[in-house]
């Protein structure tokens, strides 16, 4: 109608250039639309010769003065719809202006665009001039102005930040009309793909869709320029990064370009190879029409997998990953043994697999890529190792993918670690040699460069290990696993990092080329080892760096230092020999007053020395030799030797060799000592400690110098003084391992240590101002006295506690003032040993250490004295009683506790125990206030691992110490309710913090029934507090939270390492903490199986804690009385029936008598599986040692169907196994009666299940009484006996059969054997996993082996399952069926009926008319004339355009624009639209003509709206909807092709409270329809 229009009035105008000047003023919407629509026509149409120049400067003037000014107003200035179609219109008209008036003003619009954009600005100056640019584009002529014109463009894709809008701008409206202009389309693509800074991918795709039309074209008679972008390397590199991009647009625009390239060349055939890239052998993309349809099918494949990965839902994409291997098979040639489809390809993948936010998919991708080097004969290709190195290693990183899966036991290795082993192996054993160094090192420098968790590093070592040996590490590898091993130092997991050390000890040994290795690089590395998690002399692991050592000997690279190649000697005791010479060598002028050197070096040493002589009996035991001839050892033992023997002689061996020599013995003792075999056979060591034994008087005689002679008088002396106090303890072992003659030497030292330490505390200067001096003089004083006691207290088979100056130290600890503190010296006439230290800060660590060494001193005289000495001195204190003294130590030792550090407060808590039971009746308060202010310390240390451990074990000690509670629960006041409190915070704690009700409850066990003090009194005594706090043992027997992923994916790691036992030198290393959940219960039940049922006092307790439990069954019934199974509520129950369960046996008859009734009230009770079967086992055990309990069985089925409806099928299962039941009763028959009559009313009943669990009861119970031929059921005989048999050959529909044969087949009825199979295993391991309980409420029978706290006898019988019911696997036969029986018929399925997702480019002409239709539509129908266009020629679904029609026609829209009008005629379409196609105009656009339609309905006012999201997309509830509105709907699964996102005005969303990823298609735009009626429908209701 426009078009008819605008002819009319220029037929009619005569002259159009003043017909043009009379619309422009004033310029409103309509006049710009119909000024655009003047030019159109004109341009189309031409004009006479007279008429073209003065049309010309019409146009020119139009242009400049008009449409100009326009465009530079914004189209967002005014914020409205008649603002927005103004400027469109200025647009239209501004194109036609230049199409008539031709390149002067392209050129004149070009420049001045040009300047805008170089003066800046931004905003509606930029986007006009970007419009000027579009105008201007295809006509422009000059060379130069061409040149700035792309250069101009390509700034603005590149810009970052707000240049977003500009991007998009430039890419939908400059690119394209650049691309008809051959010069600029060519200086596009080289600024895009050639240039030294090319945009990011993300914009590269952007202008790269954009030219797509220029670059591939869809005819291939027209290929432009002559640009092929299939033939450029770098546009494949861009296309494979967008693939792999995290944004979803970048994504789709890069498989956009990738269907258009393949499109374009499976419609040439034309033979095609882009050149390699950086020398691979195979091409990034190649065509051949010979092998047009394989190609074709690779590819589709390709492509289909790609949007496959876009569902992000496993279940979509586990079925496709099998191509995966058919593209393998079209990517490598068999004949020639090499890549056809370069492999990045493929990696494009596993990297978008890789980077999936759904973790799941994620570890498919691994576990597949891992697969490969396994199932397929790849060539080598340098990516593949990059990509290893690279994303691979990136996502390993990712502890959760380490995960047991559901089907393997605990403790076995990962899916994914056991496939990280296979693959390193195979893939480096089949890399070039030359390659394997470089590639390893690259590995293991990529550990190196992130922090990673304690889980993936542990696996990744171990992969390392199991690498076959091989040379290709040299010293730069050796540097970087010492980095990896720093890297492990971080996680708080000690087993996990000291089975990672481990494996990357074994790394080093076995890949190391040691002709390139020196050996103080090896043993640097081997210091970065921590002896007390994996390098130990009693582990397999220090033997095999042994040998390792020995057969290398001769191997190591020498250093430029060494002097020893030609000499006999092996190489690394002529090495250790000059590591010792070095070590002890001190540089001449070296004063006094020098710092303590760094422990580093002796430890290094000392580690070195008993290596090389382990190596060197190694060596000897292998020569055959037999004695062992140490020549070798003493030689570099010796210079130490001689150093220490001058020690007590020379007064002038200077300050520094003093303390490295010292250093070294304490290192040397401490290394060596490490050893935890039998010390008898340990050569080495004997030889290191009677080569020690030597200088012991000499070190004895410095030690005492040093300490007692007021030689330390500085703040670094301290650090001296820790050196000596440490030395006292290892040699007094010295001497009592090897010479008791010694022993002599030893107390005397103590002796002479003891009265001068004293003498130097109570020396009381008299000087006004302290002298710093004097303070360090009393500081070690005290830390002298603090060794002497631990001394003793650590050696009692010394006999030191005998010397007489033990009186002297017990008189001056109990009379000293607690908690002294030392007031900060004055510095002014010491300001040269002035150091950080000597601030108040650093004074303070001072003073707390010596408040601490006061109360380790006052612990031991507590300990080994009971009442503090008062006799010794007559003072003012005599007169105080004992319980008064005992009160004072308290308080001085709540004062301690305030004024010290959290991680020194150990041997307060010590003090503590031993005062608290002493004052509990006197000083009650004072007493709470310890165990409040000792709780508050605990409980702040809780998220600190290192010290918290320590402190909480000693606050047990102090709180549950056997008198504490025997005192405590014997008054029943306050205290005993504080220790209750306590213990419930403390299994709080502990469901947060693992491992703290285990130190507690271990021991509470280990006190109640293993006291310290073996007398029958305490013994009874210590076991009436497991009675007045039971609450610890029930709470333990049900203990146990429901653990998060990560806390369940750590202990199956620590399983797993566990059950390496020796192979992993961490377990014999590592302490065991017993930190794991499952020890709580597990002590509790060890406990409980410790009690003796003879024991009054026992009895009672057991009797006790039946009756808990059974309450604690009943409150979570009461409390929840449907829950799931797994929940905690099922869990909890479970816990307390197999408790129950444990004690059962030691019961008895009486007890049960009265508690029976409660438990059969539980059976009516809607319970889990794993509940039901203990109760029915305690049921049978019960009944089958009782017998006379059978009529309160009887009644149980006397109640109202209504109670039993859901547990009838409990006491059914019982009688299942009648006869065990009936072993222990001689009249059978009268049972076997009562059975038979009870049996047989509920094989009538209506309900199917209960039906099965009857007849399999009389089944059971009928075999019995055709066994005893009882004569008084003959007559039902034929009766049960035909309806067994019809039972048995059923052949009725559904289940029923197959149920039948489950239940028979049935674990608790097939194989289980109450009696036979009661056993800690089946209770708490085998009954759990065959009624499929969690997996983390298994608990395996090594836990109970493992648990060593509270041992149970070598004779005890209820242990382990039968190995029938052991190896059965879980079934229920009420499970309903699960499909195939194949558990891997997902991972071979393939695909039948696949979309494929390649988006036909045909071309054909669109209707563009639609004005008459709309008009005539409206005029018949007599509806609103709307001004909505659905447009769905993206959707090719039949049932979702009929859907649509009907949608549209109902509400009104203008037309509805499809691909194909063929549609119309599909029956499906019909059966949806409800002949809505006869109501509604239908016009047909073809996909190919998407881009030319949307130009053109935006030239003529319509928004284009896209229903996707994007980063910038409207919310559907806040968007507000223009009149003129053109709704495009996206493709059903892929949404709107990337070249057509830019072409879009505005995108909206619906927002989305749900997990699935999208609406269907025809949903969404019924959505979107609705609310653009609604708010038309509103707007026109307030117009009226």
């Amino acid at each position: 109608m426009e078009v008819v229009l605008a002819d009319a009035l220029l037929a009619r105008g005569g002259d159009p250039c003043a017909l043009l000047r009379a619309v422009c003023a004033p310029l409103s919407a309509e006049r710009a639309e119909a000024l655009r629509l003047l030019l159109q026509r004109l341009a189309e149409g031409g004009s006479p010769a007279g008429e073209a120049e003065a049309l010309r400067r019409a146009a020119w003037e139009v242009a400049l003065d008009r449409c100009r000014p326009l465009l530079r107003g914004g189209e967002a200035a005014a914020g409205c719809g008649e603002r927005l179609r103004l400027a469109r219109a200025a647009r239209g008209a501004l194109r036609h202006c230049v199409q008539l008036c031709g390149a002067p003003l392209a050129a004149r619009l070009a420049r001045d665009a040009l300047a805008e954009l170089a003066a800046g600005g931004g905003g509606a100056g930029a986007e006009a001039a970007v419009e000027a640019l579009v105008a201007a584009a295809p006509w422009l002529e000059e060379p130069g102005l061409v040149a700035r014109c792309v250069a101009a463009a390509l700034e603005l894709v590149r810009e970052e930040g707000d240049g977003e809008a500009a991007a998009a701008l430039v890419a939908g409206r400059l690119l394209p009309a650049l691309g008809g202009n051959g010069a600029a389309l060519r200086g596009v693509w080289e600024g895009l793909l050639g240039g030294e800074e090319p945009p990011r991918a993300g914009r590269a795709l952007l202008a790269l869709s954009a030219l797509s039309d220029a670059l591939l074209p869809r005819d291939p008679q027209e290929p432009g320029a002559g640009l092929d972008a299939r033939l450029c390397p770098r546009f494949w590199r861009v296309v494979q990064e967008g693939l792999t991009e995290r944004d979803g647009l970048c994504r789709k625009r890069a498989r956009y370009l990738l269907k258009r390239a393949l499109d374009l060349s499976s419609g040439q055939r034309a033979e095609l190879r882009c050149p390699t890239d950086g020398g691979d052998e195979s091409s990034l993309f190649w065509w051949s029409a010979e092998k047009n349809e394989k190609l074709l099918q690779f590819w589709e494949t390709y492509i289909l997998i790609m949007e496959t990965l876009e569902g992000n839902q496993i279940h979509v994409i586990k079925p496709v990953l099998p191509k995966l291997n058919s593209l393998y098979e079209h990517a490598i040639s068999g004949e020639k043994g090499c890549w056809l489809f370069h492999p990045s390809w493929h990696m494009c993948i596993y990297k978008r697999m890789f980077e999936s936010e759904n973790k799941t998919l994620m570890k498919e991708g691994i576990l597949h890529f891992l697969e490969l080097y396994e199932t397929k004969h790849l060539p080598n290709s340098l990516g593949f190792s990059e990509f290893v190195i690279g994303p691979l290693m990136d996502a390993l990183s990712e502890s959760s993918l380490y995960s047991r899966t559901p089907g393997q036991l605990v403790g076995a290795c990962p899916p994914l670690g056991m496939r990280l082993q296979k693959f390193l192996a195979t893939y480096l054993t089949l890399l070039p040699e030359e390659e394997k160094g470089s590639f390893l090192l690259k590995f293991i420098q990529k550990m190196t460069s992130r922090h990673w968790c304690a889980v993936p590093i542990l696996f990744l070592s171990m992969a390392l290990a199991y690498i076959p040996a091989c040379k290709v590490l040299g010293a730069e590898g050796l540097h970087a696993l010492r980095d990896v091993l720093q890297c492990t130092m971080i996680t708080h997991q000690v087993l996990l990092r000291g089975a990672a050390q481990c494996y990357l000890l074994q790394t080093a040994m076995h890949l190391t080329e040691v002709e390139k290795v020196s050996l103080p690089e090896v043993s640097s590395f081997l210091l970065s080892l921590r002896p007390e998690e994996s390098l130990r002399r009693d582990t397999m692991l220090w033997t095999e760096l042994c040998s390792w050592l020995q057969v290398n000997d001769r191997c190591f690279r020498k250093s430029v230092a060494s002097d020893y190649e030609h000499q006999k000697t092996s190489s690394l005791c002529q090495y250790v020999q000059s590591l010792v010479g070095e070590y002890l060598k001190t540089p001449a002028s070296e004063g006094d007053s020098c710092l303590m050197p760094d422990w580093f070096e002796a430890k290094l040493v000392a580690t070195m020395i008993v290596l090389a002589a382990d190596v060197e009996r190694m060596r000897n035991k292998h020569s055959g030799k037999g004695n062992i001839e140490w020549i070798e050892p003493e030689t570099f033992l010796n210079p130490l030797l001689d150093v220490l023997m001058k020690l007590g002689s020379n007064a002038y061996i200077p300050t520094l060799k003093t303390d490295k020599s010292l250093q070294l013995l304490l290192k040397l003792l401490q290394t060596c000592s490490l050893k935890c075999s039998n010390t008898q056979d340990d050569e080495v060591l004997f030889f290191v400690w009677k080569s020690l034994m030597t200088p012991v008087e000499s070190i004895l005689e410095f030690v005492l110098r040093r300490l007692t002679a007021n030689e330390l008088s500085t703040i670094d002396d301290l650090d001296r003084c820790d050196l000596y106090l440490a030395l006292i303890p290892e040699i007094v072992n010295l001497c009592l391992q090897v010479s008791w003659k010694k022993v002599a030497s030893i107390k005397n030292f103590i002796l002479s240590l003891t009265n001068a330490s004293i003498r130097n505390l109570q020396d009381r200067s008299c000087e006004e101002e302290l002298k710093l001096k004097e303070q360090i003089k009393k500081v070690a004083s005290m830390a002298s006295l603090r060794a002497v006691c631990e001394t003793m207290d650590q050696k009692p088979e010394a006999c030191l506690g005998s010397l007489p100056s033990m009186d002297a130290l017990k008189r001056f600890i109990s009379f000293s003032q607690f908690n002294e503190v030392l007031k900060k010296p004055s510095y002014i006439e010491e300001k040269s040993s002035l150091c950080e230290e000597t601030t108040s800060q650093g004074w303070g660590k001072i003073v707390a250490r010596y408040v601490h060494d006061q109360w380790i001193c006052l612990r031991f005289i507590l300990n080994s004295f009971p009442i503090p000495a008062q006799e010794y001195e007559e003072t003012s204190e005599m007169s105080l009683s004992t319980a008064e003294k005992s009160r004072k130590i308290l308080q001085s030792a709540l004062e301690a506790l305030a004024i010290l550090p959290s991680d020194q407060v150990l041997p307060v808590f010590d003090c503590m125990k031993v005062l608290v039971p002493k004052l509990l009746d006197t000083s009650e308060s004072l007493c709470i206030e310890a165990f409040d202010l000792s709780w508050k310390i605990v409980s702040s240390l809780s998220n600190t691992q290192l010290i918290f451990w320590s402190n909480l074990k000693a606050f047990v000690q102090f709180i549950f110490d056997t008198e504490v509670l025997a005192v405590a629960a014997s008054a029943k006041g306050q205290a005993y309710t504080k220790i209750k409190e306590i213990i419930f915070k403390l299994i709080d704690m502990s469901t947060t913090k693992t491992g703290v009700f285990n130190v507690v409850l271990s021991h509470c066990c280990r006190s109640w029934i293993f006291p310290a003090v073996d007398e029958r009194s305490a013994l009874a005594n210590a076991f009436l507090n497991a009675g007045n706090y039971w609450e610890l043992i029930t709470e333990a027997c049900v203990f146990g939270t429901v653990f998060r992923r990560d806390q369940r994916l750590t202990q199956d790691v620590h399983a797993f390492v566990e059950n390496l036992g020796e192979k992993c030198a961490a377990n014999v290393v590592t302490e065991s903490r017993n930190r794991d959940d499952h020890y709580v219960r597990v002590c509790a039940i060890k406990f409980l199986c410790l009690l003796d049922g003879s024991n009054i006092l026992h009895r009672t307790f057991m009797e006790d804690i039946f009756i808990k439990l059974l309450d604690k069954d009943e409150l979570v019934s009461r409390s929840r009385t449907r829950y799931y199974a797994n929940s905690l509520q099922h869990r909890i129950k479970n816990r307390v029936w197999q408790t129950l369960l444990v004690l059962l046996p030691k019961l008895d008859q009486n007890f049960l008598c009265g508690t029976l009734d409660r438990v059969f009230q539980a059976g009516f009770g809607n319970n889990q599986a794993s509940v039901k079967y203990c109760i029915e086992w305690i049921v049978i055990l019960s009944l089958h040692k009782y017998p006379q309990f059978l009529n309160k069985f009887w009644d149980c089925f006397s109640y109202d169907e209504e109670k039993l409806k859901t547990s009838i099928c409990t006491f059914l299962s019982v009688l299942s196994h009648f006869d065990i039941v009936l072993q222990n009763t001689s009249e059978k028959k009268p049972a076997l009666k009562k059975a038979l009559i009870v049996v047989l009313q509920w094989c009538f009943n209506h309900n199917f299940s209960v039906r099965l669990y009857a007849l399999v009861a009389l089944k059971k119970i009928w075999g019995m009484c055709r066994i005893l031929h009882m004569e008084e059921f003959e007559a039902l005989t034929p009766v049960i006996e035909s309806s067994l048999q019809q039972v048995e050959n059923m052949h009725g529909t559904g289940n029923a059969r197959r149920n039948w044969q489950r239940i028979q087949d049935h674990f608790f009825f097939a194989t289980f054997h109450p009696l036979e199979d009661y056993s800690l295993e089946t209770i708490f391991y085998t009954l759990p996993r065959l009624s499929e309980l969690a997996e983390d409420e298994w608990i395996p029978l090594p836990k109970f082996d493992r648990f060593t706290d509270v041992p149970l006898p070598p004779a005890f019988q209820w242990y382990r399952s039968r190995t029938e019911l052991r190896d059965l696997k879980p079934s229920d036969w009420s499970q309903q069926d699960m499909g195939s029986n194949s558990p891997d018929a997902d991972s071979r399925m393939e695909w039948t009926d696949v979309q494929k997702k390649i988006i036909p480019w045909k071309n054909s002409t669109p209707s563009l008319d639609l004005e008459m239709v709309f008009q005539d539509r409206a005029a018949k129908l007599g509806k609103s004339n709307s001004r909505l266009i659905v447009v769905a020629s993206l959707i090719d679904k039949p049932t979702n355009l009929g859907g649509l029609c009907r949608t549209s026609e109902i509400f009104g829209a203008s037309a509805l624009v499809v691909g194909s009008l063929h549609y119309i005629h599909d029956k499906q379409f019909q059966h949806l639209s409800v002949s809505a196609e006869q109501w509604l105009p239908l016009v047909e656009v073809k996909p190919s003509q998407l881009v030319d339609y949307l130009q053109q309905k935006k030239t003529e006012g319509y928004t284009i709206i896209g229903v996707e999201q994007t980063a910038k997309s409207f919310d559907l509830t806040e968007y507000c909807f223009p009149e003129k509105s053109l709704l495009l709907l996206g493709n059903e699964h892929e949404g709107i092709p990337a070249n057509l996102i830019h072409h879009l005005d505005v995108c909206v969303e619906i927002p989305q409270q749900g997990i699935i990823r999208s609406l269907n298609v025809h949903v969404s735009g019924a959505l979107l329809i609705w609310e653009y009626t609604r708010q038309q429908v509103i707007k026109h209701n307030q117009q009226k």
